[in-house]
């Protein structure tokens, strides 16, 4: 038996994609017109109370008149609140302020001139923990003038009240490494499953095109995230201690995904924009959280890239809060190469919703 077959005999055929629209009620939540006017990212956890949470990277602060970003600022974090689902939901968003100045929301404890942007969040009794990588700028195209520093871990003690009286903690993530030949994050993607919180992060390396990531996959008590030494990696099916013994498994991941898990298929799905940077958001799909993942599935192809070849898609992930029991609800984010058109046309930069049905 080849290990081709072998791997489809123990994975089994993936789900198929029925249906995948647009969500217009979704995308009219995320579409305020003063204060909060787009971010990227689009993170989601939910509180044990029922509120979901939303971590959104960088974002613009002002208005929008006349189909333009007014006397905006750009803070590189903010955090809205979903109370309810459905037509009954109701969102807020909260943005930091200095001497009533926007300003980030979580601020890296060292380095004056780095900034945290925010990936997956995780809550466990009163406390909520999100992953927090650290950048500076560096030489590149102005969408993209920007290098990963470190992964920190941002721990808040009273996750119900406002975000900006939120009290946090910050750790610095030790299993992050970002070399020039080899990097190696964690915190792309949180699931609790049973007494374990599932931590997932990527190994990257060097390729023509796209950087190589490829997925790596932690396990912790889920009321243990910031005591890293109880962290353990997956290894030739085993948990081993050692961080360096973790074994990238699915390839064409970004640095941005999801893990979460379909009831009314008993499935795991990773979900990712196609190597961090295209218009085609893919599923692969297990039976359990630490794998082994099937080949990518697509589940929608985003039409902006085919309409404009000056914006770009990324950031596809899903909300499990959002869906029914055989459905995944993804977001992606739209932005432009030219930062003066994501200013002065509000019609990008975004998160933008799909439903995708599955069977």
């Amino acid at each position: 038996m080849t290990a081709t077959l072998l791997l489809s005999v123990c994975i089994g055929a993936p789900p198929a994609v029925t249906s995948a629209e647009p969500d217009a009620a979704l995308n009219a939540l995320f579409r305020p017109q003063t204060g909060w006017v787009g971010g990227d990212g689009a993170f989601s956890v939910v509180l044990p109370n029922g509120r979901a949470l939303w971590l959104f990277s960088d974002t613009f602060v002002g208005s929008i008149r006349d189909g333009k970003r007014r006397d905006v600022t750009m803070v590189n974090n903010t955090v809205g609140a979903q109370d309810g689902v459905g037509a009954g939901a109701q969102m807020a968003f909260f943005v930091a302020r200095e001497k009533d100045k926007p300003r980030a929301l979580f601020v890296p404890p060292e380095g004056a001139k780095t900034w945290f942007w925010i990936f997956a969040g995780h809550a466990s009794g009163d406390q909520l923990h999100v992953f927090l990588p650290r950048f500076e700028k560096a030489d590149g195209p102005a969408a993209f003038g920007f290098k990963a520093l470190d992964v920190w871990l941002g721990t808040v003690s009273n996750p119900t009240a406002e975000p900006t009286k939120w009290k946090t903690a910050y750790a610095k993530v030790p299993f992050a490494e970002f070399g020039e030949k080899r990097k190696v994050s964690f915190g792309s993607s949180v699931l609790t499953v049973g007494d374990f919180a599932y931590v997932y992060g990527y190994e990257e390396t060097p390729s023509k095109v796209f950087p190589s990531r490829k997925l790596l996959t932690a396990r912790v008590p889920k009321d243990k995230l910031a005591q890293f030494d109880e962290w353990r990696f997956w290894s030739k099916g085993e948990w081993a201690r050692d961080a360096k013994d973790a074994i990238p498994q699915a390839g064409a991941v970004g640095a941005e995904f999801s893990v979460t898990y379909i009831p009314g298929l008993k499935q795991y799905a990773l979900v990712t924009t196609e190597n961090g940077l295209s218009d085609r958001i893919v599923a692969r799909f297990a039976e359990k959280p630490e794998g082994p993942w099937g080949e990518p599935v697509l589940l929608y192809t985003c039409p902006e890239m085919k309409r404009d070849t000056k914006l770009f898609t990324y950031a596809g992930k899903a909300h499990p809060h959002l869906a029914g029991d055989t459905e995944l609800v993804l977001s992606y984010a739209t932005n432009a190469f030219d930062f003066a058109r994501a200013v002065n046309d509000a019609t990008v930069y975004w998160p933008s919703f799909v439903r995708v049905k599955l069977k």
